[in-house]
């Protein structure tokens, strides 16, 4: 498969798989996190889908379109990782996070911190969706929706 399929395949995945959740999302009180904005394309829609909701927003640095930008007090810049700890105990209803690099010895650092933080910032009953796998107890494993292949994306709630 080439590189732009996949690319393809992983933004329908992610895209299908949100909106597949936001009613389980609308049924948990509290905060949409969003951690890695990049051009803002996924933030956008997530304010589509919970136009009700806080979200916040983390990456290094603001690189978005201004249109797909978070106001300050919902963007969070610097190390996801430090940066993060802030909103731990949070309550989130969802967290979402698609910071992968396709790189496995850049992403196995990021998996010995994301889940972590993914179950710290959600309510219990919360929703996390990631490009990444998200090892954790805390996490039950949710099936993707129809047509999405296992391992595109992965789908959990916060027990």
């Amino acid at each position: 498969m080439s590189r732009l399929d996949s690319f393809i395949r992983r933004l329908t995945a992610q895209r299908d798989t949100l909106n597949a959740i936001a009613d389980m999302v609308r049924q948990t009180e509290g905060p949409v996190m969003e951690f890695g904005l990049g051009n803002g394309r996924t933030y956008d829609h997530l304010r589509e889908l919970f136009a009700d909701r806080r979200i916040v927003a983390f990456d290094r640095e603001v690189r978005s379109y201004s249109a797909s930008t978070p106001p300050a007090e919902n963007m969070v810049t610097g190390d996801i990782r430090e940066s993060g700890q802030a909103f731990v105990g949070i309550g989130a209803a969802l967290a979402h996070a698609d910071i992968g690099t396709g790189h496995d010895e850049i992403d196995a650092i990021t998996l010995t911190w994301l889940p972590q933080l993914m179950v710290g910032v959600l309510a219990k009953g919360g929703i996390a969706v990631s490009g990444l796998p998200l090892d954790r107890p805390e996490l039950e494993p949710l099936p993707l929706p129809p047509g999405i292949k296992e391992g595109r994306y992965f789908l959990y709630r916060r027990r």
